[in-house]
């Protein structure tokens, strides 16, 4: 037996070379040669060296306090802490897949105490000396010889699997950040909002007094006071009702940065800023700039993995065992070479029927695997109608902003000319609050246009990726050693 072992082991590390199941392929995937969305008129095209997002994007915004609250999200976020503890426990997966790779040695020590009687041929028992003790200490070696490939499959599906935690974090983190900035300035386009509002309240206080005055000379009714009176208790109403939606983004944004909602007051201010030129690149760019688009090849490739697992079970599984130690009954002579015991051998073990139970573990893992491929391909999918949709709608924006500042010129126009007819006795009081209620609302709608603008400029840069890059993955290397 001490010749054959070694002529074993090596045939088992030769065999072990090959691994059944099919070969990891990256899925196919079709991407245009350009966007059929082209950006606003006015952004600089990109160039080859600078066609990507770096770094930390929000800066593109140019608001330090903006950016003062993104970079909280990665350090106090309890949502990315629980995706970051997720990625740990598929790193640690790794490590305990791999560890099948090697031999399992046991070490012990027992001591055990005993009766043993033998009957005579009448049926009486008789005594042979009273209870005795053995004292062992055994060390047991186990080691299965990965043949097929079975370990090492299981080992690649775990890696994946943890590239794929690694890349969720980083979709989580990109979330985060989005949501972050979204709500951050849709709380700005508010405090615009009220500012419009009390610039609105204050004009209509003016025109309730002159108004009033007017009835006082007999010139006004009081039909047009009242309806002064209720203009302007309607916009102080309006304006009080935008304190509900900006506590509620003030609190998320705390949430968002791992504080309570009463820990963070954000200043009121109006957005100073214009939407950015993101740098947009290639559709084929996007396949390695998307986590969740990674996240699912990753997924893809841990399924593959886990068909020639599948399929390592039709197979028949080679262990080395061995065993070895001291045993006697006398714990003195215990370590002494007449108590040594060992014995060593190899075990092959086989499934002959197990009922249809291996064909379809395999059929299940390859339906795993399509299903995921479908998913892969969809995110893919997803992504460049997020691209697309957010081009569009700043394109739109753009030009609808333009058009917008044309018909708030129109309507403060109109609304001076209405003023002046009534002030003369010509219109009627109803022309001027139609023409203030146009006013107003063409204002409102610029404010809303910019806000609209930002939060699909934010959109844009979360579809792009963020600046992330299928680079940043963790190296299946660096995952498989263990800590």
């Amino acid at each position: 037996m001490n010749q054959r072992l070694p002529l074993l082991l090596a045939f088992g590390l030769l065999a072990g070379c090959a691994a059944v199941g099919p070969n990891y392929k990256k899925p196919t995937t079709a991407a245009p040669g350009a966007f059929k969305e082209a950006p606003p008129e006015g952004w600089k095209r990109a160039q080859p060296s600078d066609a990507l997002l770096r770094g930390k994007w929000w800066e593109l915004f140019g608001d330090p306090a903006l950016s003062a609250l993104e970079e909280q999200v990665s350090v106090s976020n309890q949502n990315l802490a629980q995706a970051e503890a997720q990625f740990r426990g598929a790193r640690a997966a790794v490590a305990l897949a791999r560890a099948g790779l090697f031999p399992t040695v046991t070490a012990g020590a027992q001591a055990t105490r005993a009766y043993n009687s033998s009957s005579g041929r009448s049926g009486t028992s008789t005594s042979t000396g009273g209870p005795s003790t053995v004292y062992q200490v055994p060390i047991d070696f186990t080691w299965e010889l990965d043949l097929w490939g079975r370990i090492r499959r299981g080992v690649e599906a775990n890696i994946a699997t943890a590239q794929a935690s690694a890349a969720d974090v980083e979709n989580t983190r990109l979330s985060l950040q989005a949501e972050l900035a979204s709500d951050y300035f849709q709380l700005h386009g508010l405090d615009e909002q009220r500012q419009l509002l009390d610039s609105t309240v204050n004009e209509y206080q003016t025109a309730l007094k002159i108004t009033s005055n007017r009835h006082d000379q007999g010139v006004a009714s009081g039909a047009d006071v009242a309806e002064a009176q209720t203009q302007l208790e309607t916009a102080r109403a309006q304006a009080i009702d935008l304190g509900v939606s900006r506590t509620q983004l003030e609190h998320a944004i705390a949430i968002l940065t791992g504080k309570a909602p009463a820990d963070l007051t954000i200043p009121s201010a109006a957005i100073r800023f214009a939407p950015p030129a993101v740098p947009v690149g290639l559709p084929s760019e996007l396949l390695e700039r998307r986590p969740d688009i990674a996240a699912a090849e990753r997924r893809v490739a841990a399924a593959n993995a886990q068909i020639g697992v599948a399929q390592a079970a039709y197979y028949p599984t080679l262990s080395l065992n061995a065993s070895g130690g001291f045993a006697n009954s006398m714990i003195g002579q215990l370590f002494s070479l007449p108590s040594r015991f060992w014995s060593v051998g190899p075990q092959l073990l086989g499934t002959l029927f197990d009922g249809g139970k291996r064909r379809a573990t395999v059929e299940q893992a390859e339906a795993n695997y399509d299903a995921t491929v479908a998913a892969y391909r969809e995110s893919v999918l997803d992504a460049f109608q997020g691209v697309e949709d957010n081009l569009s709608a700043l394109r739109v924006l753009a030009a609808e902003a333009t058009q917008q500042v044309a018909a708030t010129a129109a309507a403060e126009k109109s609304l001076a000319l209405t003023r002046n007819r009534y002030n003369s006795g010509i219109a009627t009081y109803l022309e001027v609050i139609t023409a203030q209620n146009a006013a107003y609302q063409n204002e409102r709608n610029t404010v809303d246009l910019r806000i609209r603008q930002m939060t699909a400029s934010v959109n844009l840069i979360k579809a792009l990726g963020g600046g992330w890059t299928t680079g940043d993955l963790p190296a299946s290397g660096a995952l498989a050693l263990t800590k």
